[in-house]
């Protein structure tokens, strides 16, 4: 018997007096990170049928790493617009640092807040 036979488009390995489909999953190296496991629970909760489709099709892993990318890209952009329309700016940190840190606080936790409803919880 061979080692290795190719059908329908799928490899199979001779193990033991089967053989078994040689499957693996796509290799993902970027990190799921903070947002990526928020919208993977929230999947799992919500829209099991999505969740399902995308383990099976092997593609979890890099969508929520893409997701949690955007997410970190809108935080950011958003954080800078708020600066700007506030006038948060480093003048403030110098002469009052403990209202600048105040002011980032508040800041950061309204651009997390919209994040989280724009792009995880949907």
């Amino acid at each position: 018997m061979e080692n290795r036979i190719t059908e329908n488009g799928l490899e199979y390995i001779l193990m033991g007096d089967y053989y078994i489909p040689n499957i693996s999953l796509p290799v993902e190296n970027r990190p799921v990170g903070k947002y990526g496991r928020l919208h993977r629970e929230y999947l799992k909760e919500h829209n099991p049928i999505l969740y399902d489709d995308l383990i099976l099709s092997g593609q979890l892993w890099t969508y929520l790493a893409d997701l949690n990318e955007q997410a970190q890209n809108r935080l950011e952009l958003i954080i800078e617009q708020l600066k700007a329309s506030e006038g948060v700016t480093e003048d403030l940190k110098a002469a009052d640092q403990m209202a600048w840190v105040g002011a980032m606080n508040i800041i950061r936790n309204r651009a997390e807040e919209i994040v989280l409803r724009e792009l995880i919880y949907v």
